[in-house]
């Protein structure tokens, strides 16, 4: 289902592609988190994501204008993975709410993976 706002001109109906583009892009600005992860069902393979593909590591749900929001993400080694995950929670809530105009429900984090940053 998609978000839909409206107004006195017309509906407003945003895609989940379009929250999941916009919650990749503010995630990858967090301290710690080094990308977005596929995992790959069919062996357990996790990948990480290039640029371009970000929001297959992610999953959108709006129901009632609200969103629920799962991110699989591959974290820094030597940070605390508790922190990085609540600033993700934080700061995306934040941005979310902000640019849609939703309220955003729920958000989990998966972690994936470790790596070493260069």
């Amino acid at each position: 289902m998609k978000g839909t706002v409206n107004t006195e001109l017309g509906s407003i109906i945003v895609d989940n592609d379009a929250i999941a583009q916009y919650a990749a892009t503010e995630a990858m600005e967090c301290f710690g988190i080094v990308g977005m992860a596929a995992v790959s069902v069919k062996d357990g393979l996790v990948k990480l994501l290039k640029k371009e593909s970000l929001t297959r590591g992610i999953n959108v749900s709006v129901n009632n204008n609200r969103i629920s929001i799962d991110f699989h993400v591959i974290v820094a080694y030597g940070v605390s993975i508790k922190t990085v995950a609540a600033n993700l929670m934080e700061s995306v809530k934040y941005k979310l709410e902000t640019y849609t105009g939703f309220e955003v429900e729920k958000i989990n984090i998966y972690v994936e993976g470790v790596r070493v940053i260069d």
